[in-house]
């Protein structure tokens, strides 16, 4: 017989969990918003023990959280901080513990101002709260230096410019040149290797730190944090000539002298031969009259002393404290050489006692020693060992034989009442009572049919 045809009144209901329903939503999420941008003000930015960067992007009547790992932060020319407006570019999926969506982003860019000259303002203002400009920090250049460093690229033309105005106003300095990129991809580590380079070996009195002229993204190897801090650590006075007169970096603040182009910083190294000549000679006119003044006011006072006796009793007075002074500087000279002699001769025979000592003898015998001592202490372990485990077999032995166990397996049974204590006495139970009996294998329960209680117990005779 047919059944008849019924239509289903009720809705099938479909339960969801929130894990689930999270991961859902999570999935729509992620498979609708995978490259967005979004812009916006930050604002309650904060970093975290990780190095990822959490804030909230917002406008006038929304807003998002975000978070930017570590690893995309660092590729960022600069930091986001409350208040910026940006555009963020990256994708949207939940936070499934919290259960709430945000942005994960992947590139921040500022909105106006571009994201270098946002980077150097940055860097700027926190390098100078740190006091790394401080003009009293600054070294001076030295007057006439031997030996200049010279840190740029080789193949530039400010390495030109600068070689042949040293040569043309000194011939005879010394220039050593650390050549290193000044553009691109680790150019920056180069040149902060070049100063700790200069710094470690005291190669040079001075260094001129050069490039030509360029874009902010040209001369942006100068505005890394790390050649500033090379800068401000190097103990050799440093001189950047960098782009040039309206180009400003952050080598120019960190260095000890800021120069407007390579050439005008090889001018600031040394003045020109004919300067020093010239101010040489009027040094040595100034010096010339100043001793024939002095000369003339001592003259002068020699005569007035020679005309008083007290003047006689002086001189005879240093006479005699110049030979004192020499007898004293003559017996302390001869103690010295007597004290050198004595340590030299200590020194010699310490020498002799040491070569007639053979440690490689001492060496042998102490390694054959510990090689009997650890013979013997193998023994000795090996034995308590041995001794430790038949010991341990006996207790095994009478801890078997003194189980309940093994009395049970000779025929025993062990009854326990309803509230599991044992019964010693038929006079613990009643008629009815329920008890449960273990065996020596297997456990059973029963009802109490009959009981005996032993006259001794109950009183009759």
């Amino acid at each position: 017989m047919a059944k008849p045809f019924q239509l289903p009144l009720m809705p099938r209901r479909a339960v969801w969990s929130v894990s689930d329903l999270t991961a859902r939503i999570r999935d729509l999420l992620a498979g609708e918003f995978t490259d967005v941008f979004v812009e916006g003000e930050v604002s309650n930015a904060h970093a975290a023990q990780s190095g990822h960067l959490y804030f909230t992007l917002k406008d006038n009547h929304a807003q998002v959280r975000c978070v930017c790992f570590r690893t995309q932060l660092a590729r960022l020319k600069f930091r986001p901080e409350d208040g910026l407006h940006v555009t963020v570019r990256g994708s949207i999926s939940v936070y499934e513990s919290r259960g709430q969506y945000q942005f994960y982003v992947e590139h921040v860019e500022p909105v106006g101002l571009g994201a270098l000259q946002l980077a150097f303002e940055q860097l700027k203002k926190r390098l100078d709260a740190e006091g790394l400009f401080d003009p009293g920090r600054k070294k001076p250049l030295p007057v006439l230096p031997q030996c200049v460093g010279l840190i740029t690229s080789p193949r530039g033309a400010a390495v030109r410019d600068i070689v042949r105005i040293l040569q043309r106003r000194f011939p005879n300095l010394h220039i050593v040149l650390y050549p290193v990129r000044v553009q691109g991809e680790g150019a920056a580590s180069e040149v902060v290797q070049a100063i700790r380079y200069f710094d470690r070996k005291q190669l040079a009195d001075v260094l001129i730190l050069a490039r030509g002229g360029g874009s902010l993204e040209d001369l942006w190897v100068f505005n890394e944090e790390l050649v500033a801090r090379a800068i401000v650590a190097c103990t050799i006075p440093i001189i950047a000539g960098i782009g040039h007169e309206t180009d400003f970096t952050i080598a120019d603040f960190a260095a000890d002298m800021r120069a407007s182009t390579p050439s005008v910083a090889a001018e600031m190294v040394v003045r020109t031969r004919q300067e020093f000549d010239g101010q040489l000679c009027d040094l040595r006119e100034k010096i010339a009259q100043l001793l024939r003044y002095r000369m003339l006011q001592a003259s002068h006072k020699l005569r007035e002393l020679d005309l008083h006796r007290a003047a006689r009793r002086l001189e005879d007075a240093l006479r005699r404290r110049r030979q004192h002074t020499d007898e004293l500087c003559a017996r302390l000279s001869g103690a010295l050489r007597g004290r050198l002699e004595a340590l030299e001769r200590r020194f010699e025979a310490a020498v002799l006692r040491l070569a007639t000592v053979d440690f490689r003898a001492r060496l042998r015998a102490a390694a054959v020693r510990l090689d009997q001592r650890t013979a013997a202490l193998g023994v000795r372990v090996s034995r308590t060992l041995t001794e430790k485990g038949q010991r341990l077999e006996k207790l095994l032995v009478q801890l078997e034989e003194r189980s309940p166990l093994r009395v049970l397996e000779r025929g025993y049974a062990i009854c326990y009442d309803a509230a599991g204590r044992v019964v010693h006495s038929a006079d613990q139970v009643a008629f009815g009572d329920r008890i449960r009996v273990r065996l020596a294998r297997g456990r059973f329960s029963a009802e109490v049919k009959e009981r005996e209680v032993p006259e001794r117990e109950t009183g009759e005779r």
